[in-house]
């Protein structure tokens, strides 16, 4: 029997159990339904008449330099604000910075506290998983943008606790009155600031409004998207996130996203002073300013272990390449009577640390000349190879590890000795004589 499509798989449900778009297939008859339509006004259609607009408005120098100011306002309003105050708890905040925050993440037009946080905090619990709001592994694209756009199956929903910002007043007020901060400070705001100021009405409106909040979606997106796909993973290679400089310079120091994945309440994404982290400067200079307390740092101890946990990691996957040499526990094992006969039969054997090694192909490579180590075929040469007659490198170790041939039973030579000579042994704690010149 044929297997069954998903038209026919969506009438075969009970009557009565309705079946959410995102389960329909997109038809050029439905796919309009598939569409958040309010997501994809403020995220691509106002973004693109905006685009056209500027082509045919004078784009003036203060203009331009409100429009970059108030870039990094509303960015850090997401940055500062929505993410690290919000989402993570990661410092605390005076009333009013929260305000300016809570108004500048309004006006970069991505959704209320209490949306973004939630989904937020979605994403770090579920991370790469069905239930992540933007996993990448849907695409990059999907993750980049198109999660918001299309509209998604509340059974998919990754589910988390937001109890403490429906108990903030701040948060609850700006969610249930989102509309107004669209209008008054992603449009409005900047468009009076450049009409009162210069009287540049319409290039506020375009450069500083639109294209502005155009321009802070795109780079706040690039967190879900280019941060879990472009960099290095120096604390976990477990999930996706990845650390990149490329992304924090994006993104107003978000870019560190291995680091922040791994230690989410810390106020920082960039824990060295080089690296590239406004939103971590920002945070600092207003404790300095008494606008806010208690940023929290993971201690350096911990940080470290999910560094060094990383890069031991990495060796051993890097160790698990190389040749070294046949494991003792697989090695034939040899009576040192078997071993001597074979070394007088020809075979270059000699035995070191109570482990039987073929020296034939190294013979005349050997950096001390060829005697030197002919002499010790057929012999116990532990002590000679250990610093009896030169202290050999790690190299040599290493060299001598992938000439294992087997394993002398009972030791070497000197156990092998002292177990057939009792008699010769003297007791524990027995005082011994020493020969006199």
């Amino acid at each position: 029997m044929p297997p069954k499509s998903e038209a026919t798989m969506a009438e075969a449900k009970p009557s009565g159990q309705k079946v959410h778009t995102s389960e329909q297939p997109v038809t050029l008859g439905n796919w309009y339904q598939h569409v958040n339509w309010v997501n994809t006004t403020l995220i691509l259609i106002v973004p693109v008449l905006g685009c056209i607009t500027a082509f045919y408005t004078q784009l003036r120098v203060p203009t331009a330099i409100w429009a970059v100011v108030y870039y990094f306002w509303t960015g850090l309003g997401i940055t500062a604000g929505y993410h690290r105050l919000w989402a993570h708890r990661s410092y605390e905040a005076s009333l009013p910075l929260k305000i300016f925050l809570a108004c500048a993440g309004g006006g970069a037009i991505q959704g209320s506290i209490r949306w973004w946080s939630s989904k937020h905090r979605a994403h770090h619990r579920w991370t790469d998983t069905n239930k992540d709001p933007y996993s990448v592994h849907k695409g990059i694209w999907y993750s980049h943008f198109m999660w918001m756009v299309l509209k998604q199956n509340p059974k998919d929903k990754g589910r988390t606790d937001i109890s403490d910002l429906n108990q903030d007043p701040l948060v609850v007020w700006q969610h249930k009155h989102y509309g107004f901060f669209i209008l008054a400070f992603g449009m409005l705001f900047p468009m009076v600031v450049a009409g009162l100021g210069w009287g540049d009405w319409k290039g506020g409106l375009i450069y500083a409004g639109i294209l502005r909040w155009l321009f802070v979606q795109q780079a706040t997106f690039c967190v879900n998207s280019l941060a879990h796909w472009l960099g290095e993973q120096p604390f976990d290679d477990r999930n996706s996130p990845r650390d990149h400089v490329v992304t924090a310079l994006v993104t107003l120091g978000e870019g560190y996203h291995n680091f922040h994945h791994e230690f989410p309440s810390d106020y920082r994404n960039a824990i060295e002073w080089w690296q590239y982290d406004p939103t971590k400067w920002s945070i600092w200079v207003w404790k300095q300013l008494g606008l806010a307390s208690n940023l929290k740092q993971f201690r350096a101890n911990e940080i470290e272990k999910g560094r060094v946990q990383q890069l031991q990691k990495k060796v051993d996957q890097q160790r698990a390449k190389l040749d070294w040499g046949i494991p003792l526990e697989q090695l034939p094992v040899f009576s040192w009577d078997d071993f001597v006969n074979d070394a007088r039969s020809g075979k270059a054997l000699v035995v070191i640390s109570g482990v039987i090694h073929d020296v034939t192909n190294f013979i005349n490579e050997h950096p001390g000349g060829k005697v030197l180590i002919s002499s010790g075929i057929g012999k116990d040469v532990t002590a000679l190879f250990n610093g009896g007659v030169y202290n050999h490198s790690n190299a040599a170790h290493n060299l001598l590890s992938s000439m294992r041939v087997g394993v002398v039973r009972g030791g070497g030579e000197v156990e092998i000795w002292r177990q057939g000579h009792p008699e010769k042994l003297a007791p524990v704690g027995a005082a011994r004589s020493w020969p006199t010149c």
